[in-house]
Protein backbone atom coordinates (compact mmCIF):
# COMPACT_ATOMS: atom_id res chain seq x y z
CA UNK A 1 0.00 0.00 0.00
CA UNK A 2 1.14 3.30 -1.02
CA UNK A 3 1.48 6.02 1.85
CA UNK A 4 1.57 9.20 0.36
CA UNK A 5 0.41 12.79 2.17
CA UNK A 6 -0.93 15.94 1.11
CA UNK A 7 1.06 18.69 1.15
CA UNK A 8 -1.25 19.95 4.15
CA UNK A 9 -0.85 16.61 5.60
CA UNK A 10 2.85 17.26 5.31
CA UNK A 11 2.98 20.62 7.21
CA UNK A 12 0.32 19.18 9.77
CA UNK A 13 3.58 16.52 10.38
CA UNK A 14 6.00 19.64 10.45
CA UNK A 15 3.81 21.30 13.23
CA UNK A 16 3.41 18.63 15.76
CA UNK A 17 6.73 18.11 15.33
CA UNK A 18 7.98 21.69 16.30
CA UNK A 19 5.00 21.14 19.31
CA UNK A 20 6.68 17.42 20.81
CA UNK A 21 10.08 19.02 20.03
CA UNK A 22 9.40 21.85 22.17
CA UNK A 23 7.32 20.19 24.59
CA UNK A 24 10.39 17.59 25.08
CA UNK A 25 13.14 20.88 25.70
CA UNK A 26 10.35 21.97 28.50
CA UNK A 27 10.06 18.63 29.90
CA UNK A 28 13.59 17.91 29.78
CA UNK A 29 14.53 21.67 31.62
CA UNK A 30 11.69 20.94 34.51
CA UNK A 31 13.02 17.58 35.32
CA UNK A 32 15.64 18.68 36.17
CA UNK A 33 14.66 22.01 38.37
CA UNK A 34 12.13 19.40 39.91
CA UNK A 35 12.20 18.54 43.50
CA UNK A 36 9.50 16.02 44.11
CA UNK A 37 10.67 12.62 43.35
CA UNK A 38 7.47 12.04 41.67
CA UNK A 39 6.99 14.91 39.38
CA UNK A 40 10.70 13.82 38.48
CA UNK A 41 9.66 10.66 37.40
CA UNK A 42 6.34 11.94 35.44
CA UNK A 43 8.56 14.21 33.28
CA UNK A 44 11.22 11.97 33.10
CA UNK A 45 8.51 9.64 31.33
CA UNK A 46 6.98 12.33 28.90
CA UNK A 47 10.35 12.52 28.18
CA UNK A 48 11.02 8.98 27.18
CA UNK A 49 7.46 9.02 25.55
CA UNK A 50 8.06 12.36 23.61
CA UNK A 51 11.59 11.08 21.66
CA UNK A 52 9.70 8.00 20.65
CA UNK A 53 6.80 10.50 19.40
CA UNK A 54 9.01 12.57 17.41
CA UNK A 55 11.69 9.09 16.00
CA UNK A 56 7.99 8.02 14.36
CA UNK A 57 6.96 11.24 13.18
CA UNK A 58 10.34 12.16 11.86
CA UNK A 59 9.62 8.43 10.20
CA UNK A 60 6.48 9.84 8.25
CA UNK A 61 8.52 12.30 6.92
CA UNK A 62 11.14 10.57 5.92
CA UNK A 63 8.81 8.19 4.31
CA UNK A 64 6.73 10.36 2.54
CA UNK A 65 10.67 11.77 1.42
CA UNK A 66 10.95 8.48 -0.40
CA UNK A 67 8.32 7.48 -2.03
CA UNK A 68 8.03 10.64 -4.02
Amino acid sequence: MTKLFGLHETLDLHELLSIKNLCLTKSTTMSVLAQDEELRAILSDDVTNGIRHIQQLQQFLTNRREQQ
